[in-house]
């Protein structure tokens, strides 16, 4: 007597989901995912979607489809608030879409289900991820025919769900293990290579000092020990950016949010911003928006992006130059910009401004040092505030005329 085919493809499943458990990494999981499944669940296209920020955002995180191009590629994201799949964590029940082309008459305002669209796709399953207890993203099968999910076993699919969500979980955090490895390796090489230099000089210059060999003028014994005093600056900088980095790295970063208005907090942090470009005789200009602009912040972290905005300005930007502080309210939000009158962004080198260790081929112009993580800890803090940051190029007549680094904090 044959087996039930229920109990057949419950088999398979277990089958399935064992091979596809045996990879590490999120990305070679789900390879293994699209490559096995076709005869558990058709689909055309397989994505992941995963929770980030608090829960807030949904960000794409991988995908693959029989489609020439992918329209919802590794990195989209939007609200989930108000979003239609919200519905799908809160009740925890697949949601099947038979007929997507309706749908989008129905909601034309959906730019993912426009995207999806036009990338060929007619049907969707998309099936809440819960690992132990908590929601962790969505994954969604898609089929370039209408109906492919007209006659489908909800309770299979929820269990595949719920086995998928644990494998992706502990993909995640093996990658996030291999993250903190990687990052403790670059910060002992920091440790080793970027601070030996103002160590050599506090030690060069102290070992006068003590050792009665140097004889000089007061004017330049005062000159060693501006120097000096430079050089432990520098090393100040560089342990609290790496210090801040493995906070934010570990979720151990925790901001402390008050009501305030950022124009006024503004105006009252230009004497601070503007002593960090007097050394280079650079002048910092604030131009605030009349009337209050009401944000939810962290005043200590908010201090941190700005002091961290206006360095890196001031620090690719030639002396006697203006750096300018901006800030105005924009749709839902406050928008603060920093300008600068230096060489401007490279062309392609956009998407190294805010990654950890990262620089781009243009050099400080005062020989400045600097760890590759300033820009890094912006983003993270200003992800943190639910807001979002960028840089662009400044227009000039036959190049750019600098670099506007803009972030935005959610109106309160």
């Amino acid at each position: 007597m044959s087996d039930d085919p229920r109990l057949q493809q419950l088999r398979r499943l277990a089958e399935l989901t064992e091979k596809i458990n045996s990879g590490l990494v999120v990305d070679e999981v789900l390879n293994h995912l699209y490559a096995s499944f076709h005869d558990i669940i058709p689909y055309d296209r397989i994505g992941l979607s995963l929770l980030e920020r608090e829960g807030k955002t949904v960000r794409a995180r991988w995908a693959r489809s029989e489609a020439p191009k992918l329209w919802i590629e590794r990195g989209y994201e939007a609200a989930l608030a108000g979003s239609s799949l919200q519905p799908i964590l809160e009740t925890g029940q697949p949601r099947i879409l038979n007929d997507l082309e309706a749908h989008l008459r129905e909601h034309p305002k959906s730019d993912s289900t426009w995207r999806v669209v036009q990338e060929g796709i007619r049907s969707s399953l998309t099936c809440p991820l819960i690992a132990m207890g908590k929601p962790v993203g969505f994954l969604f099968f898609s089929s370039n025919r209408p109906g492919t999910y007209r006659d489908a076993h909800v309770e299979l699919y929820q269990q595949i769900a719920g086995q998928l969500a644990l494998i992706i979980e502990k993909s995640r955090l093996y990658e996030q293990v291999l993250e903190l490895s990687d990052l403790k390796s670059r910060f002992l090489g920091i440790v080793v290579h970027d601070m030996r230099n103002p160590l050599t000089i506090i030690k060069g210059f102290a070992a006068l000092f003590v050792d009665g060999t140097l004889d000089a003028e007061p004017e330049s014994r005062k000159e060693m020990s501006v120097e000096i005093l430079r050089a432990a600056e520098t090393m100040r900088r560089m342990i609290e950016d790496l210090l801040d980095m493995s906070a934010i790295q570990t979720g151990k970063l925790a901001l402390e949010l008050k009501p305030m208005d950022l124009g006024e907090y503004l105006r009252g942090s230009g004497r601070r911003l503007s002593l960090l470009a007097i050394g280079k005789g650079i002048e910092v200009r604030f131009d605030v928006e009349p009337g209050a602009l009401p944000v939810r912040m962290d005043p200590m972290r908010i201090e941190q992006v700005l002091s961290n905005l206006v360095s890196n300005a001031v620090k690719f930007s030639k002396p006697k130059t203006v750096v300018r502080v901006s800030a105005r309210k924009v749709s839902g939000a406050v928008q603060v910009t920093v300008a600068d009158e230096g060489p401007g962004i490279p062309k392609g080198e956009a998407g190294l401004l805010f990654s950890e260790f990262s620089r781009t081929s243009i050099r400080p112009t005062g020989d400045e040092k600097t760890t590759g993580l300033g820009l890094a800890i912006v983003k993270r803090l200003v992800d943190a505030h639910g807001g979002r940051v960028w840089a662009e190029n400044r227009p000039g007549k036959d190049s750019p005329s600098g670099a506007a680094f803009h972030f935005t904090l959610p109106s309160a």
